[in-house]
């Protein structure tokens, strides 16, 4: 078990231990099809997400990702679209973990997908990956299979949750 102390801007202080083996021994019903290094690579969140915390992840993950740390840049996107609503969206909602996770469900996902488990919480951020699911539903009742330019949004949101839109 290894632990980790994250001292960025959005946490201070804030401890968590690693008690999976990193990308392995996920919730039977969790299934993403992407990792957060391809996520990021790919260009996800206007490339603004993880530039300020990099420490705290593995140095490969930021190789060939596409970050923007002056500002969110959607061009980055692998879809070229923004397709994020702000973190004051997500707080208002009720969708963002301020102990654990402030920056929201992706921040869960790499730190999950590094190890960390919290009992009830990860089931509670699996249950809202499932659900965005629907997305890909609409993306393939009203897109042809591989049209790049049909529901750029939907397809850059379905990459925000590790889905691989690109196959849709």
């Amino acid at each position: 078990m290894k632990r980790i102390v994250v001292n960025d801007k959005m946490q201070k202080g804030y401890c968590y231990t690693l008690t999976a083996p990193p990308g392995k021994k996920f919730a039977p019903d969790f299934k993403p099809e992407l990792s957060p290094k391809e996520m990021l690579e790919l260009g996800v969140f206007g490339g603004e997400y993880m530039t300020d915390c990099q420490k705290e992840f593995p140095a490969s993950w930021f190789r060939h990702a596409k970050l923007s740390p002056e500002k969110k840049n959607p061009k980055l996107n692998f879809f070229g679209v923004n397709a994020s609503q702000p973190l004051s969206v997500w707080r208002a909602k009720g969708w963002i973990n301020e102990e654990h996770d402030p920056r929201g469900w992706f921040q869960w996902y790499c730190r999950y997908y590094l190890g960390r488990r919290i009992p009830g919480y990860d089931e509670v951020q699996i249950k809202r990956w499932k659900n965005i699911r629907r997305h890909a539903a609409q993306i393939e009742k009203h897109c042809r299979r591989g049209d790049m330019a049909c529901r750029r949004r939907q397809k850059q949101a379905l990459l925000h949750w590790a889905y691989d839109s690109r196959k849709l």
